[in-house]
């Protein structure tokens, strides 16, 4: 596991003014006590997601905030990744909601903030096939058992009657768009840059985006939670941090170049290009009217009915969340 750890030779105040020229400080986080600790760890995906480009620009806010040590933690797999809040080892990060639930059913101690936006992933397939129902006897591309792509597909084809246990052939690849271009698969659940590369290439068409179909276009795709740990002992720095990152996530929609260009200057993004154009077709400006809430209540329920965790909606919301400031600065941060 890499740590990559900035320690840039300016001063607090200038990382602050820097961060305030981008979109303004409010008064109310001057007004608050520096926060208890001045390290923040969030992680960078093993597979570059151009969706999560507001935690990669976000450097300078966080800074703004009073965190003076902005480390980015590298897990060398996605199994490891999801082992990061676990173990200690990340404070704040974001991951989709599914995934998200699977980590509460395991026992993570995580605390779930506020969402971060609607709509990067889309299911691709090729031409001969033309909705989520024709998946029947097909072979899908998956990147792992249970991961990501696996258990939101499950949902997928659950919402229109196909049973995947018994209707699809499924079949673990670290390459899927080259697959499905060879037609050795028939679809796979493409994140970000994929969707793009497939639309430059001509490899197959979308039958399903989450940014525009219901019933996934009314909830969250990813959100934003922490160490359980890091909210409770340290609640100024949770609040401060996740200022930040909305105020990152603000930037995406008002002046997507400049959030582009400094996810690609610190290495995150695919390209600039991509990038771009992520944030132009992923939502980004729902988070204050969208509710987290429901987009967890939703996934739980459909996870509970097939089986794949125990844990009720109730049971989520209730141990698993901190809405306090998420509340706050939606009052703080008015458009």
């Amino acid at each position: 596991m890499q740590i990559i750890q900035n320690r840039r030779g300016f001063l607090a105040g200038a990382a602050a003014a820097g961060a305030s020229g981008l979109l303004g400080a409010p008064k109310p986080a001057w007004a608050e006590p520096p926060p208890e600790v001045t390290r923040i760890r969030t992680s960078v995906y093993p597979k570059v997601s151009d969706c999560v480009t507001p935690f990669y620009a976000a450097e300078e806010l966080l800074r703004a905030e009073g965190f003076t040590e902005v480390e980015f933690v590298q897990p060398a797999s996605d199994a490891e990744g999801l082992r990061l809040v676990a173990d200690g080892q990340v404070d704040i990060e974001s991951y989709d909601a599914p995934i998200i639930l699977q980590l509460i059913e395991s026992g993570t101690p995580l605390k779930v903030l506020a969402g971060l936006h609607v709509g990067c992933i889309e299911l691709l397939a090729g031409l001969h096939v033309t909705s989520v129902k024709d998946l029947r006897g097909r072979r899908v591309g998956i990147n792992q058992l249970n991961g990501l792509g696996h258990v939101l597909l499950r949902l997928m084809a659950a919402n229109v009657g196909v049973d995947t246990d018994r209707d699809i052939e499924w079949v673990e690849t670290s390459n899927a768009l080259e697959l499905l271009a060879e037609g050795k698969i028939d679809a796979f659940l493409a994140t970000p840059p994929d969707p793009l590369i497939a639309r430059d290439r001509k490899i197959g068409h979308p039958i399903l985006v989450t940014a525009t179909d219901r019933p996934w276009s009314q909830y969250f795709c990813c959100l934003i939670y922490g160490s359980a740990d890091f909210v409770s002992q340290y609640p100024v720095a949770a609040k401060r941090a996740l200022r930040a990152l909305l105020k990152s996530v603000d930037l995406c929609v008002s002046d997507p170049q400049a959030a582009a260009r400094r996810s690609v200057e610190k290495g995150f993004a695919s390209s600039y290009d991509y990038a771009l154009r992520t944030l132009a077709e992923a939502r980004y400006g729902v988070w204050r009217e969208y509710d987290p809430a429901d987009t967890l209540t939703f996934y739980a329920l459909r996870m509970k009915e097939l089986g794949m965790i125990t844990t009720s909606p109730n049971e989520v919301l209730a141990a698993n969340t901190d809405w306090r400031f998420v509340d706050e600065l939606k009052r703080e941060l008015k458009t």
